[in-house]
C-alpha cells in the first residue's frame, strides 16, 4: 500500500492518469480497492466501479486520503472529489447513453454511510430506470446494508466477480478524461 500525502503535503495541481495507478492500490474503509478495478486517479481523489451496482455504470469517487466524514476533507479534497465525479459522469453518461445523472454521498452512519470512508456514488440515469425517480435513494441505501451485514455479520455476498469488475474498469479506463 502506498503511503498517503498528509493534508499539508497535497497539491492543488492534480492531474489525472491511469499510468499513476499501474501498481496502487487504495482504501476504502476497511476494503482494499486494486489497480484492476479503479479506472481514474488525481493526486487526491480515485475511482472505481462497484461491487455491488445498482444500475449500470454506478461507480463510486473517493479521496485518497481516508477520511470518514465529507466536513472532515480539506477545500483541495472536496474540490478534487468533485471536479473528479464531473469529469467521470460526463463521460459515464454518454457511454451508457442516459439521460441523467444522480450524484450521492450519505455522510455519516445515520445517513446511511455503511463503510467509513467518503464517497460520491455515481450513476447514469435513463427514463423509466426507476418507476419514481426517488427510489434510486432506496436502492442505494440497500445496498449499503447489504455492505454494512458483510462487514458485521460476514454473510453470503452476490458480489461481482473480479474479473467483471476489472473489465468494466478497464472499458472506463478507455474515457478522455
Amino acid at each position: 500500500m502506498q503511503s498517503l500525502p498528509s493534508p499539508n503535503q497535497l497539491s492543488s495541481s492534480s492531474s489525472s492518469s491511469y499510468t499513476q495507478m499501474a501498481d496502487e492500490t487504495y482504501k476504502f474503509g476497511p476494503y482494499t480497492i486494486y489497480q484492476k478495478e479503479s479506472f481514474y486517479s488525481t493526486d487526491l481523489s480515485y475511482a472505481f466501479v462497484n461491487l455491488r451496482p445498482v444500475l449500470p455504470g454506478h461507480v463510486l469517487v473517493c479521496p485518497r486520503r481516508e477520511v470518514k466524514r465529507f466536513i472532515d476533507l480539506t477545500t483541495e479534497e472536496a474540490t478534487d472529489l468533485w471536479i473528479s465525479a464531473h469529469k467521470i459522469g460526463k463521460q459515464l453518461e454518454n457511454y451508457h447513453n442516459a439521460s441523467s445523472l444522480t450524484f450521492t454521498i450519505q455522510d455519516g452512519p445515520h445517513a446511511g454511510q455503511s463503510v467509513p470512508h467518503v464517497h460520491i456514488h455515481i450513476l447514469p440515469r435513463k427514463d423509466g430506470d426507476f418507476v419514481n425517480n426517488d427510489e434510486i435513494y432506496d436502492a442505494i441505501d440497500a445496498k449499503e446494508k447489504e455492505l454494512k451485514k458483510k462487514l458485521d455479520l460476514d454473510k453470503e455476498r452476490k458480489d461481482r466477480s473480479m474479473e467483471e469488475r476489472a473489465q468494466e474498469a478497464a472499458e472506463y479506463r478507455k474515457f478522455s478524461f
